[in-house]
């Protein structure tokens, strides 16, 4: 069995691979596992053309029972919203050569994932293991959207499953999402955990005039997507959560709104998922260090 410094060391080379990758130097195989459609255009926009063979899961259909924000795009029903929304997804994808067969929905209905942490854990610990991808890209445990924590948690969750059972392990690394912040939301960075530090990347003209083209595919996110830079992306090595804890002190972004989630409801939904797994004890993939205050 590798040892934990040289695991660490191949997963800090995948990184590198998937940062520097380009059309004549391709990244790692690498499987994407985000909340909504459209996550994975805001954190990895410019990579997504130099990961041949990439798969994206999308873990929600990115559509709420609350209908406000279908309304406001158009829609009538919850479905037809999510339908609009995967439609925008595939075609964003397409501008970065990405097949629609390699983009999945695990459905899940927006705001509602963390309603189903163990199911999601052993789907995506399926997935992982029958596309046997090099490197898993997912969300940080931030705090930003409670879909967002727990894709979080369910890909965690996953790989610990799959190092139980002596399954090969990916690395897992991370795209910034978002975090509250001294002055409200913060994109386009990571919470600082030691030993865990981001590569930021300036995306090249080319690379942002894509990134643009893509977000217009986004007809009913436009005003969610202006909050988000066009010409920047961190990546880093995923630091070890207790996901038992909130992921900083304070409020979390998303107790601003009213999406049917507080950081305490989280932590209980966290507790007993792990304990359905059988994966208590440690929360983390490794050894579980303090979360920062934000």
């Amino acid at each position: 069995m590798t040892n934990a410094t040289g695991a660490r060391t191949a997963d800090a080379a995948l990184l590198e691979r998937l940062c520097a990758a380009s059309a004549a130097e391709p990244g790692p195989r690498t499987l994407i596992i985000v909340a909504h459609p459209d996550d994975e255009v805001i954190g990895a926009a410019g990579r997504l053309p130099f990961l041949r063979g990439a798969h994206i899961v999308h873990v929600t259909d990115g559509a709420p029972h609350d209908m406000r924000d279908a309304t406001a795009a158009g829609f009538r029903t919850r479905e037809a919203y999510a339908a609009a929304r995967r439609a925008e997804a595939l075609a964003a994808l397409a501008l970065a050569r990405i097949e629609a067969d390699h983009v999945h929905c695990l459905g899940r209905v927006d705001q509602e994932a963390a309603l189903e942490l163990p199911a999601l854990a052993l789907v995506i610990a399926s997935l992982i293991t029958g596309l046997e991808p090099d490197v898993v890209l997912t969300h940080p445990y931030e705090g930003g959207h409670p879909d967002h924590d727990a894709t979080a948690f369910a890909t965690h969750a996953a790989l610990r499953i799959l190092e139980q059972d002596g399954a090969p392990r990916p690395a897992l690394l991370e795209l910034s999402s978002y975090h509250a912040g001294p002055g409200g939301i913060t994109p386009a960075s990571f919470l600082p955990h030691d030993g865990h530090e981001p590569r930021v990347i300036r995306l090249d003209d080319g690379a942002r005039a894509l990134k643009r083209r893509m977000f217009a595919c986004f007809a009913t996110q436009r005003a969610t997507l202006r909050w988000f830079p066009i010409g920047v992306e961190c990546f880093r090595l995923a630091p070890p959560y207790d996901f038992t804890r909130p992921p900083h002190e304070g409020r979390l972004w998303y107790e601003y709104f009213p999406l049917g989630m507080t950081a305490a409801r989280w932590t209980e939904l966290a507790a007993a998922a792990l304990r359905t797994l059988g994966l208590d004890g440690h929360a983390g993939t490794e050894e579980t260090t303090s979360c920062p205050p934000s």
